[in-house]
């Protein structure tokens, strides 16, 4: 018969480097840059010597170049985001 191994002592439990909070915000940050990525997606033209002046859009653009350096500073936010601060979630 085995024995259940005992749970650890708070002081001897593994520390995690992030927190909750931390995760949220860093999916949220791969949101923002996978939604500018799409919306940079397509406009191209199937015969080359056609030119399609759909990939000159403004939301091609300015708003997914937008998006997606929000994505990253969102990013950065929430790797320097401190998890041991008292309102953590």
């Amino acid at each position: 018969m085995k024995k259940r191994p005992q749970s650890l002592p708070e002081s001897d439990r593994p520390e995690f480097i992030f927190s909750r909070k931390n995760y949220k915000f860093m999916f949220i940050g791969i949101a923002f840059i996978l939604v500018g990525y799409l919306l940079m997606a397509g406009g191209g033209s199937d015969d080359p010597n056609v030119f399609n002046p759909e990939i000159y859009s403004w939301r091609r653009i300015r708003l997914a170049p937008t998006l997606v350096l929000l994505g990253f500073a969102i990013q950065v936010y929430a790797i320097l985001l401190n998890p041991h601060s008292k309102d953590d979630n």
